[in-house]
């Protein structure tokens, strides 16, 4: 119950111990192809150029970047956490000049700073933001953002790595010109797969770059070759077999479910395991109406000893939650509830055992009344997705 990897769904552990067979024959080939089309689904998109590298999705973002960026273009960069950090360590990789707009960490991003930014930067090419910032809980508004950056000309990179699956995302609707993110969080599958997907325009800024791309594993021109052709399939790099039946699996299960109730899953579970953690006495660092439901960040209480606290839960409760990064490191803890790991069994035995570590480090908090206040969530109508 960390910030990722999730656990994995066991139909999906079972799928990667099939055969491995060659990566042009004719049968890798047509799963190939439905793997495109339930990404497709997942995204939410009908854009062509929708595929998993074979990389996780550090390599997603490295990708976006490096495809769509050449020397001395101007990008626009929302950063409120660790991630946005990472976007402006690859604009400047590729050569572009990173414009920053700051926003405070645990908070969603401010449209009227982005716009600011767009007002005074009128040479940017494209705006980047984190959707679900993992490191901090914080789901900015991605439609919003979106459609101002599209306003001023702008195409958009957003990481999607925590959101796929968890929350909503509509890459076509929305408008979103390239959209990364991983397999590991609510996917319920395994790392080392990076999801992408990139509209018309944004092809077509990539077919017509005065350079090469940077990187010629990440070059989308080649990847192309391997994964868009109908008819012939150039080899390109010896995909991960085995991870792509695991993937293959997980978006079946996806499409079982179906991604509305994946969402309100997610959400159901979410509400329960806050009403535990706040009947304790506990408090979240994001205020309610920007929180991620499959990622919650929660100040610990004072005098608690954080590593002592997730040692014991990883030692008694073979229970891992995160830690918190760079400003935020021994002032929260970071508690997934992503893919197979959202359900109600998880969200008790965390409840229970944190309790349990508390009472022992005879911490500030109120006893006896976490696991009530979950189930009061769970005799309750599970939210529909008009709710979300």
């Amino acid at each position: 119950m960390g910030p990722g990897p999730s656990d994995v769904e066991p139909r999906v552990l079972a799928a990667m111990s099939r055969p491995t067979i060659g990566h042009l024959d004719p049968l890798f080939i047509s799963l190939m192809d439905e793997i495109k089309t339930m990404l497709q689904y997942a995204f939410q998109t009908k854009n062509t150029l929708t595929i998993p590298l074979s990389a996780p999705g550090s390599a997603g973002m490295e990708c976006c970047f490096a495809n769509l960026i050449e020397t001395g273009d101007h990008i626009i960069i929302c950063q409120n956490g660790v991630f946005g950090g990472r976007m402006k360590e690859n604009v400047e990789r590729c050569g572009g000049v990173a414009i920053m707009v700051q926003s405070t960490w645990g908070r969603a991003i401010d449209a009227n700073q982005l716009e600011e930014s767009l007002k005074v930067n009128p040479q940017a090419k494209i705006v980047a933001f984190v959707h679900a910032e993992t490191s901090t809980g914080v789901l900015s508004d991605a439609k919003t953002l979106v459609a101002l950056a599209k306003s001023y000309d702008c195409l958009t990179i957003v990481d999607a790595v925590t959101s796929l699956g968890g929350s909503k995302l509509y890459v076509d609707a929305w408008g979103i010109d390239a959209v990364y993110a991983g397999t590991q969080k609510c996917l319920s599958c395994t790392p080392g797969l990076s999801p992408v997907s990139f509209s018309e325009a944004a092809q077509q800024k990539i077919k017509h770059r005065k350079t090469k791309v940077q990187s010629w594993f990440l070059d989308l021109n080649l990847i192309m070759a391997y994964w868009g052709s109908e008819n012939k399939r150039a080899y390109h790099h010896t995909a991960p077999v085995n991870s792509l039946y695991a993937l293959h699996e997980a978006l079946l299960i996806l499409q079982k479910e179906s991604l509305e109730k994946a969402w309100a899953r997610h959400a159901h579970h979410h509400h329960a395991l806050r009403s535990g953690l706040e009947a304790m006495g506990l408090n979240f660092v994001v205020p309610e109406g920007e929180r991620l439901a499959q990622l919650n960040a929660v100040c610990i209480p004072k005098g608690v000893d954080d590593n002592a606290l997730r040692q014991a839960l990883l030692q008694d409760y073979s229970l891992e939650i995160g830690a918190g990064l760079e400003s935020m490191a021994a002032k929260v803890w970071r508690i997934g509830l992503m893919g197979y790991a959202c359900r109600q069994e998880n969200v008790l035995k965390c409840l229970a055992a944190l309790e349990d570590v508390f009472s022992r480090m005879n911490a500030p908090i109120d006893r006896g009344v976490a696991l009530s206040a979950a189930h009061k969530v769970y005799s309750q109508p599970r939210m529909s997705n008009h709710d979300l």
